[in-house]
């Protein structure tokens, strides 16, 4: 009996996320003007994958992993596989809310509700899940993952940066990690393979560096519903792949701007978008914002520009070089508010807004997600000091309050509007 309504339950829940991924894609394509022919690939993507159910081809071991501060380099030298499990979709937060406690963070509902649903089929696919210990709620989740009968690995990450005895555990807790997959995958990390994941990881980091930079245009270039689009799709994508494809894209956005070519209205107000992750098909809030006359043109989220901007730097191209190099490459520029204190996120938030030229920040929490929600008012204290407004959204994945989120994020468009016709 269990197992037929095991069965019915993923049915039901498979046809509603097709539902949620294709009502989401329908607005991102259909809603905007101004759309840009290199998208397609993302947009393409995102069908096959999320409304037709088109299961990715992996003939490698592959790693599921819950954090971006999980080394990839270390996980490609090993030829495995990194995906990311984060789940953004309200079909899998309502089954996820069946066994999770009912305050949890949505994002961590929807992910274990998505492991859960079809977790024969993941635990045959993943050969291990690492867990970094920076969210409570993940760590502890690792509990029901094994339960169901996962290969969980927890990586230790210190609840400090700032001193060297901080970076030593995290160099060693790396270096754990990497006998793991060596043990994991049956094969050694050697020097030739590190540095050809680091090749190839670069690769992609130079790319979405030139996305990052196009976006400092004024007028935008890009919306930021698609930079949310093209950083997911790292999630899963296979990365030469990706990194092609978004090649493309900053061709076609360095020709437009030589045209003057440019995307919404050139005087729409610009906007920074941080705090919890937008995950798809939950891009609720950016859409909401970008529908309502605003540009996102940066943002400090870690589904986004958290994912790759930084590079590792060593100056030997040898295994006791690379691997440390690698380590301080996921610590140090890190701003996650797991991290106490936390200035460095401060500090990139007030260096983001005066590179990008933004004219306020929205600062998106999660329901649950007690890290980003205690951080808020010293952050709006922090933009406040520099005469930047903030509006603080608390959410989660359900559609019920996309009206009152509107009616807000339209009254903050129209404060920054009323405010530049004062200066």
């Amino acid at each position: 009996m269990e197992a037929e309504r095991l069965e019915r339950l993923k049915k039901t829940t498979y046809l509603h996320l097709a539902m949620e991924a294709k009502e989401t894609l329908k607005k991102i394509e259909e809603d905007f003007p101004d759309r840009l022919e290199a998208m397609e690939y993302f947009y393409n993507l995102f069908h096959r994958v999320y409304t037709e159910g088109t299961p990715l081809k992996i003939n490698r071991k592959t790693i599921g992993i819950m954090c971006m501060q999980v080394p990839e380099e270390l996980i490609y030298a090993t030829g495995a596989i990194p995906v990311r499990l984060c789940s953004g979709a309200h079909a899998f937060d309502q089954v996820g809310a069946e066994f999770m406690p009912s305050k949890s963070c949505p994002l961590m509902k929807a992910t274990m509700g998505m492991l859960y649903i079809d977790h024969a089929l993941y635990r045959e696919s993943l050969d291990m899940v690492v867990i970094p210990t920076t969210c409570d709620q993940k760590r502890k989740a690792g509990e029901f993952l094994e339960e169901m009968g996962f290969n969980i690995y927890t990586l230790e990450i210190p609840p400090t940066k700032d001193t060297e005895e901080a970076r030593y555990y995290w160099q060693n807790s790396v270096k754990r990690f990497a006998l793991m997959l060596q043990e994991t995958t049956g094969q050694r990390i050697t020097r030739k393979r590190m540095r050809e994941a680091i090749k190839r990881l670069n690769s992609a980091r130079q790319q979405y560096r030139r996305l990052f930079h196009l976006r400092t245009s004024s007028p935008s270039l890009i919306y930021g519903k698609d930079t949310f689009v093209i950083t997911n799709a790292y999630f899963f994508d296979e990365i030469e792949k990706w990194t092609e494809a978004l090649r493309s894209l900053n061709d076609e956005l360095e020709r437009r701007k030589k045209e003057g070519l440019f995307t919404g209205n050139r005087s729409a107000p610009r906007l920074l978008l941080t705090g919890s992750p937008p995950v798809f098909p939950n891009l609720k809030l950016p859409l909401l914002i970008e529908e309502a006359g605003g540009l996102i043109v940066a943002d400090e989220v870690c589904s986004s520009s958290r994912l790759l901007y930084d590079a590792p730097v060593f100056d030997e191209a040898n295994l006791y070089d690379m691997i440390p190099a690698i380590a301080d490459r996921y610590l140090k520029p890190c701003t996650c508010p797991s991290f106490v204190p936390n200035n460095d996120r401060k500090r990139r938030l007030l260096e983001i807004a005066r590179k990008f030229g933004v004219d306020g920040v929205v600062y998106q929490a999660y329901s649950g997600c007690q890290l980003y929600e205690m951080e808020q008012r010293s952050i709006a204290r922090t933009l406040m000091d520099e005469g930047i407004p903030m509006l603080y959204i608390e959410t989660d994945y359900s559609p019920e309050d996309v009206g009152q989120l509107s009616t807000r994020i339209e009254a903050f468009i129209e404060s920054i509007r009323s405010r530049r016709r004062r200066q």
